[in-house]
């Protein structure tokens, strides 16, 4: 009788994990009992081991390779869960005959143009800037390789781009940030894009090559998220790289590996750090993280906030954000820090700076968001403890050093998408989110309305570029000009019914401004 009820115990424990995770749209991995509920819910039967069930747990000898398989399945649909065949083997063509693309699945092409749809509700200045410009069609003549993240959000941005008179190629910035519902909606548009979500690292590079390389294409603008555009054709492609008119990266890392490009005197073309500019800084990195940090977390571990112990890697902007947020959840919130302004900001913000060594062995979540390398060593793993979560909020997959981990003697089991256990050999495990790519654009979503602001910073970006005359941009790396800043903050302020003061004649000249601005000089910090 006693194990009558054992059983059925474990029988109710199996439907809630189903109903939770089905709530999610994800299969349940890992049924924690030694029964598998068949669908009839009458009899349980024996399964095998974690470690003989297929696609459930990588064994030791086969944890090194880099691209092991990752469920990669969607928030908004089961567009993700195909088949193994890769795109790249699949013949697809549009309604209207178009096949110069490379996506997962066009037939999920409906269900991204409405995630376009809704994306553009939320990103009115950009779609007021696409109908300011699109008479004048300052982009006519331009055409943009585009390495981003391919998301609905930066859908809206490649269509915009497109009405102002710009011929587009498009490919994924990062291999498991990649809307598929979207790709597909963008390829059904005729606008020829190679991403998908999951890919590999061959499959990765084919894809910059699809955009770069075409017998009928010779790119003169590159929008890069990271620098991959950048490098690879500067590394397989010089004489193409030559003729680029200008470079517009957005992201921390990608900027870093300009300014060493022109350090070393390798940087033959002009380009623009849009990553230090206000707009991308202050809203992008600060508040768009300090909302979808919590959005990532929740989706891949339903962990609960409160009480938690959290480590934040970093204080910059992102690093800020992050820790806001989960300071408003009830978190007990650590800093790292390098740079003696950003601790002491942390220290009056009410957090207290440590190094990682002091609280490695307590601490619940670890968040890197630094920019750097090597920032969660193998050795700091080892000493986490049991039911560490490690995730990273930075542009590249550097700071946690996750090759490390792919050792013969440590176990990788996938539980869902994005979510990996790291077993050692006594048993304990650590939580690795989107195998240390960037968590928001991985795991989750991130808000519309913040990314317009950057998206139109690019965008005003790549006209200046293509626009400037001669002379204007040497071969070095630029900052936006603050009155593009302050016009790209003036098309989002409509949304909230704001209005601005305007300076009198007298007050301008007492403050020595011009009465339209700028009204900050450029050393100034907001």
């Amino acid at each position: 009788m006693q194990n009558t009820q054992e059983a059925n115990q474990m029988t109710e424990g199996q439907k809630s994990q189903t109903a939770r995770t089905a709530s999610r749209g994800l299969e349940p991995r890992c049924v924690p009992a030694a029964f598998h509920q068949l669908p009839s819910g009458d009899h349980p039967v024996p399964v095998k081991s974690r470690r003989q069930r297929n696609g459930r747990a990588r064994s030791r000898s086969d944890s090194n390779s880099s691209n092991e398989s990752l469920s990669t399945s969607s928030s908004y649909s089961d567009s993700d869960s195909e088949d193994e065949l890769s795109p790249k083997e699949k013949q697809q063509v549009t309604v209207n005959g178009f096949s110069d693309f490379c996506v997962r699945n066009i037939k999920y092409s409906q269900i991204g143009r409405r995630e376009i749809e809704i994306a553009e509700q939320e990103m009115p200045a950009l779609m007021s800037l696409r109908k300011r410009a699109a008479g004048d069609k300052p982009l006519n003549g331009a055409r943009i390789v585009g390495c981003t993240h391919v998301t609905a959000q930066a859908a809206v941005l490649v269509e915009t781009l497109i009405e102002l008179g710009a011929q587009v190629r498009w490919c994924a910035c990062n291999i498991f940030s990649t809307q598929n519902e979207v790709a597909a909606a963008l390829a059904e548009a005729g606008i020829p894009i190679f991403a998908w979500k999951g890919e590999g690292e061959e499959e990765f590079w084919w894809c910059i090559e699809k955009c770069v390389a075409n017998s009928s294409w010779e790119p003169n603008l590159i929008l890069d998220d990271g620098g991959d555009a950048t490098h690879f054709m500067l590394r397989h492609h010089p004489q193409l790289f030559k003729k680029i008119i200008g470079i517009v990266e957005e992201s921390v890392t990608g900027v870093h590996r300009l300014y060493q490009l022109s350090k070393t005197g390798k940087l033959v073309v002009p380009a623009m750090n849009v990553n230090d500019s206000v707009t991308k800084q202050k809203f992008d990195n600060l508040y768009s993280c300090r909302e979808s940090i919590l959005d990532g977390l929740k989706r891949t571990t339903d962990i609960m906030f409160g009480g938690k112990q959290i480590l934040i890697c970093g204080y910059g902007e992102v690093g800020k954000g992050c820790s806001a947020a989960l300071k408003g959840m009830g978190s007990v919130v650590y800093v790292t820090e390098i740079d003696p302004i950003c601790a002491l900001q942390a220290c009056m913000d009410g957090f207290r700076v440590v190094t990682v060594d002091e609280v490695v062995s307590t601490v619940d979540v670890f968040i890197t968001c630094t920019g750097n390398r090597n920032v969660l060593t193998r050795p700091l793993m080892d000493k986490m403890k049991n039911g560490a979560v490690v995730a990273n909020m930075g542009h590249s997959n550097t700071e946690i050093e996750v090759a490390a981990l792919k050792t013969s003697d440590l176990v990788w089991e996938n539980i869902r998408s994005q979510v990996d256990h790291i077993i050692w050999p006594d048993g304990k495990r650590i939580v690795l989110l989107a195998e240390g790519r960037l968590l928001n654009y991985s795991c989750s979503s991130v808000p519309s309305f913040v990314l317009s602001v950057t998206s139109c910073t690019q965008a005003l970006a790549l006209i200046e570029m293509f626009n400037a005359p001669n002379g204007r941009y040497k071969h070095d790396v630029y900052l936006l000009p603050k009155k593009m800043d302050e016009y790209v903050a003036s098309l989002h302020l409509p949304q909230f019914n704001a209005h601005l003061t305007e300076l009198s004649d007298e007050q301008a000249k007492y403050l020595g401004l011009n009465k339209s601005g700028p009204f900050k000089p450029a050393y100034y910090r907001y």
